[in-house]
């Protein structure tokens, strides 16, 4: 007669697969549990580092955004610097020019001419004054633009008034003017002498 085996083993077989399978399932979730926390310990780690790198670089920058504000401080002071010494070296160098204006007015002056006035803006020179005639104003505009140290004379103003107001005779009679110049540099004026 056969030999039945009436045990439940397969019922058994299924339990211990069963087991098995949740044993290695378990594992499995584990491990993944560990290698996620190892990944997120070494990510945590790599940013922190590079933000500890970030805050280095920060104070990096912060100290040479210091120092290229100190250097521009500094070249901005030598432009100003450079600047005062050339306006102190071209008063320097037009200290003498007042003198060779005065005395070229001097030499352009003709006899009958009187100057009444004279205003310096920048080059322009105004000047003002009273002729005999009309003749000797010309003849002051011609001289000035012979002359090495004044340019470019240009009639403003002529009037023609008597010139003894308080007389009882009315007298000659004096022409007004004014006449603008250009004053010659100094290197110009030498090199016209």
């Amino acid at each position: 007669m056969p030999r039945i085996n009436l045990l439940p083993w397969r019922a058994e077989q299924r339990t211990q697969r069963r087991n098995q399978f949740f044993v290695g399932l378990g594992g499995a979730a584990v491990a993944a549990g560990l290698v996620t926390l190892l990944a997120n310990l070494v990510m945590s780690a790599i940013i922190d580092n590079q933000r500890a790198r970030n805050e280095l670089l920060n104070i990096e920058i912060t100290a040479l955004e210091q120092r290229i504000a100190e250097i521009l401080d500094l070249e901005a002071k030598k432009e100003s610097l450079l600047a005062r010494m050339e306006i102190i070296e071209q008063l320097q160098r037009s200290r003498p020019e007042v003198v060779h204006v005065f005395d070229q007015l001097v030499r352009t002056l003709p006899d009958g001419v009187n100057l009444t006035s004279i205003q310096q803006t920048g080059a322009k020179i105004e000047i003002k004054g009273a002729a005999e005639s009309n003749t000797r104003v010309s003849a002051f505009m011609r001289n000035i633009d012979k002359s090495g140290w004044l340019k470019e004379p240009d009639l403003e103003v002529v009037e023609v008034k008597p010139a003894g107001k308080g007389e009882a005779s009315p007298g000659p009679r004096a022409s007004e003017f004014t006449v603008i110049a250009k004053q010659v540099s100094a290197s110009d004026g030498e090199d016209a002498e």
